[in-house]
């Protein structure tokens, strides 16, 4: 969210360093709990190394707050799909919950082409925030949100739910974070509309800690 995004409580987002690739670590601002400290997912990729620049379109007050530019919110019910046409991701959801560490546990790293969602938070579509997390990269090749980077504002996807219903969202912003000054209350607070954050890892690899050196935040609301 730009200056005062808002955003919804989610409850705690992407995963801890179990998976076996390369770690995030990630903050997340636990519904009107606390701020947590999580770990984000990554993983192995030949990447290039270099850090994601940050893109910061953020949306303007006016537009997280005007009510013709957002979408009349659905009722709760379970993602299924997403589609990003953009960055040719059609991927199936899975739910992630909170593992014994008190950190969110992140999707199986055995499938590349898989997102997660906070299944105790808001479900896409409803007013809030909810939280869709995956892979830049496994052990193995890139993943599910390895071009996530690529999209820009206006820029719009697509969540199928098990109502049938199709929740369509826009891009408000594309922001890159260092994640020791991940700003949670910024990408958590609380949202007045149905709003979605996608996030993944981004940056440079540090091998010496395993884990990636920003967190990629897309901004979105429903239209």
């Amino acid at each position: 969210m730009a200056a005062d995004s808002s955003s919804s409580p989610p409850a705690e987002p992407p995963a801890d360093g179990q998976s076996s690739g390369r770690g995030g670590r990630l903050t997340l601002w636990g519904a009107a709990i606390a701020i947590l400290a999580v770990t984000m997912f990554g993983g192995h990729h030949g990447s290039d190394g270099s850090s994601h620049a940050s893109r910061a379109a953020g949306a303007s007050a006016a537009a997280q707050t005007d009510p013709r530019q957002a979408g009349e919110a659905l009722p709760r019910s379970a993602p299924t799909r997403l589609v990003i046409p953009k960055i040719s991701v059609d991927a199936p959801f899975t739910t992630l919950d909170i593992g014994a560490s008190g950190q969110l546990e992140p999707p199986p790293t055995g499938d590349t082409n898989l997102v997660g969602w906070y299944a105790k938070g808001v479900s896409p579509g409803e007013r809030g925030t909810a939280v869709i997390a995956g892979h830049v990269d496994t052990t193995t090749s890139a993943a599910v949100f390895a071009g996530l980077d690529e999209l820009e504002r206006g820029d719009r996807f697509t969540v199928q739910r098990a109502d049938g219903s199709d929740a369509e969202f826009v891009v408000d912003s594309v922001e890159t974070f260092a994640k020791d000054a991940f700003p949670s209350k910024r990408v958590y607070a609380d949202a007045r509309r149905p709003e979605v954050r996608l996030i993944t890892c981004a940056g440079d690899y540090d091998h010496d800690v395993r884990d990636y050196t920003d967190n990629l935040v897309v901004f979105a609301h429903l239209v």
